[in-house]
């Protein structure tokens, strides 16, 4: 065995690492309930990324790409925003929470230049099932908030069966409220909330549909997608997300221009009349049940949603104090407690956590950065006409996909007016796919082969 089949050979276990753990990573990354209390809260995310950070340190070599060297550069500016706010810190309180976002930030930032990379250069079919894995994640979660939903009615708390004695930790469906004393489950599955689970389905939704549309008739994987698209939008509707419908409905918009010829196809009314005729039947058969939950959802005067209005009141107050770079990162629930006594509470609206946290400046380079996202999309769009134009396959689900993606970004933005989780992991994944598409199939583009 030659010197160069025998570094091959050792090679070959180092990738197969490096893939595992960059797949498991994308399948878990809405998994927040499954984490563990040993110097703070980590998860299964949390691990499966720092082995794959690893693993990715050690193997890969090469140059980096430029769209991941980007990447690390909006990590500089970020950090030099966080490290010059941590001085409006003033609490030990303060600071502990400042850590607790810092470790975060790193470790997301480092996973989306990581991934981007690693997509790269493993090239157009590994991306593929990159993305089949990260789709699957959403499905898996949605599974679990089914069974979750089926067992709470008959009284069993699946969370408490299957996640405490992984976990050590106690969980359970949400419980809205009830209707002649019977209890309204909110499915929130492997996530921490139902608002959480509603504005993350968005994702595939909206990716998906594009490249749904454009496969041909016939074609088994169009077939799966019919079935998990509706699968997604009924656990969508189950979890009763108006941020999750808010979403939706803006990336719906997004997507109506370019797909607005499929309307009246029957590829995308069968499935939704079948969809609808379902929710029909089940609303139908306990009609009273769900008038009242349903009429509950679109009052606008209650106290959820004056608590997501009521909380960008907060914002003209601390850029008065601090204009520039905010109160210091992580540090709403700090400022939140010492105005209305209710510790560790989340601003439920990232935009408004961004603008508080971080100030004038923060916001700035967070403008910036979600511009250059949609600027490797357009990228991505027009990748997908000249693959078109030379007939290329990958043309017929690069430019869908790119769409999709732009629709999910503009739906997730959005719902984070009014919830909270474009700081969760699952969020830098798609990222690092909206950035790893052009990346990924240019060659293709500039040699012309299909």
């Amino acid at each position: 065995m030659t010197a160069a089949t025998l570094s091959a050979a050792r090679a070959v276990p180092r990738v197969k690492a490096v893939d595992f753990l960059c797949f498991a990573t994308l399948f878990t990354v809405t998994f927040e309930k499954v984490h563990w209390r040993f110097g703070g809260q980590v998860g299964i995310a949390d691990i499966l990324t720092i082995l794959f950070l690893v693993v990715f340190a050690l193997t890969e070599r090469g140059p980096v790409p430029r769209t991941a060297a980007i990447v690390l550069g909006f990590f500089a500016a970020f950090l030099l925003v966080y490290l010059v706010g941590f001085f409006n810190i003033d609490s030990q309180q303060g600071f502990d929470q400042f850590v607790k976002g810092m470790i975060k930030f790193v470790i997301h930032l480092l996973f989306l230049a990581a991934v981007v990379a690693h997509l790269a250069r493993r090239g157009g079919e590994y991306y593929w099932r990159a993305l089949g894995w990260f789709m699957a994640g959403f499905v898996a979660n949605g599974l679990y908030g089914i069974a979750q939903l089926v067992l709470a009615r008959a009284g069993v708390n699946l969370d408490h069966v299957l996640l405490s004695p992984l976990t050590g930790g106690a969980s359970a469906i949400n419980i809205y409220g009830a209707v002649n004393g019977q209890s309204v489950y909110r499915p929130n599955a492997l996530t921490g909330d139902p608002n959480h689970l509603g504005v993350m389905l968005i994702v595939p939704l909206l990716a998906l549909v594009p490249v749904y549309l454009r496969l041909p008739s016939g074609d088994l994987l169009k077939r799966r997608l019919a079935w998990i698209l509706a699968f997604c939008l009924l656990m969508l509707f189950a979890t009763l997300s108006r941020s999750g419908l808010l979403g939706l409905a803006v990336g719906l918009v997004v997507l109506a221009l370019p797909y607005r010829r499929f309307a009246r196809s029957p590829a995308l009314l069968r499935p939704l009349g079948w969809l609808g005729l379902v929710l029909a039947l089940i609303v139908v058969s306990r009609w009273h049940y769900f008038w009242v939950v349903l009429r509950s959802r679109v009052q606008t005067g209650g106290g959820s949603t004056s608590v997501h209005l009521a909380i960008y009141d907060f914002v003209p107050k601390v850029l008065h104090m601090h204009p520039l770079l905010g109160l210091g990162l992580n540090n709403f629930s700090v400022y939140y407690q010492l105005v209305t006594g209710k510790s560790n509470w989340g601003p439920h609206s990232y935009w408004v956590a961004l603008i508080v946290e971080t100030g004038l400046l923060g916001l700035l380079v967070y403008l910036v950065w979600v511009r250059y996202l949609f600027l490797r999309l357009r990228a991505a769009r027009h990748l997908g006409r000249v693959l078109d134009a030379l007939h290329d396959p990958e043309g017929s689900r690069v430019r869908p996909l790119a769409w999709g993606l732009t629709a999910a970004l503009a739906g997730t933005m959005a719902a984070n007016f009014f919830y909270l989780t474009m700081q969760f992991y699952y969020f830098y994944a798609l990222g690092a796919f909206i950035l790893a598409l052009p990346v990924v199939f240019a060659r293709r583009g500039r040699t012309g082969h299909a």
